[in-house]
């Protein structure tokens, strides 16, 4: 009888320890295997957090970052001359043009906006399209070509209107060459490239209406 019941306390006491054995090693798994798991997860997200950002933000320069600062005011300024057509422009083919100038730039306005957002770079303010604030940029009409501009209407609207977008046309032009040649951000030299295409065409319409007028 004693050796009956030693034995099974024997089997018994082993199972014990064997089951708790057991449970600390799933334990000490179950933890490892978590903190293995929130790692991984955080060391995943760390990843993936950057990598998200690199897929928004895109690798860019400084001379993105000028760019966009630079054209934004730039383009700015071409939609209000633009929108001054409206109600000025005696030609209908000027009025077709400044349509054409709006509904192009303020969509690219917006892009550029959204990059230097993303980028983590200051926008300039809608305020910031006058001449007078940026007057070396290339093009830029000043504060006083703006009022000779709004002061005029019908035909001399017109030559004006013309004359003044070759010019600040041109300026985009050379703003946007430069970001060809030393930008590193895909999306700011497609944009650059699309610029100069579209305005040197808008360049010849007008030069063409000018010799017409």
């Amino acid at each position: 009888m004693m050796r009956s019941s030693v034995l099974p306390a024997t089997v018994l006491r082993r199972g014990l320890l064997g089951g708790a054995a057991v449970t600390a090693m799933l334990v000490l798994s179950a933890c490892g295997g978590s903190d293995h798991s929130s790692s991984g997860s955080g060391m995943n997200h760390g990843e993936a957090a950057p990598s998200v950002a690199a897929s928004a933000v895109g690798t860019f320069n400084d001379a993105d970052v000028t760019f966009a600062q630079s054209m934004i005011p730039h383009h700015q300024q071409a939609v209000q001359m633009a929108a001054m057509a409206g109600g000025r422009a005696a030609d209908s083919e000027v009025k077709a043009l400044a349509g054409k100038i709006q509904q192009a730039q303020q969509p690219e306005i917006d892009t550029m906006t959204a990059w230097l957002t993303a980028w983590g770079k200051p926008a300039p303010m809608p305020s910031m399209g006058s001449g007078m604030e940026h007057g070396s940029m290339p093009g830029m009409m000043s504060d006083a070509d703006m009022a000779t501009l709004m002061d005029a209407k019908g035909a001399a609207f017109d030559k004006h209107f013309l004359t003044m977008m070759v010019s600040h046309h041109e300026g985009a032009i050379d703003m946007a060459q430069q970001e060809v040649e030393q930008g590193s951000n895909p999306e700011a030299k497609a944009l650059a490239q699309k610029i100069i295409t579209d305005q040197q065409a808008e360049i010849a319409t007008m030069k063409a209406i000018l010799e017409r007028l």
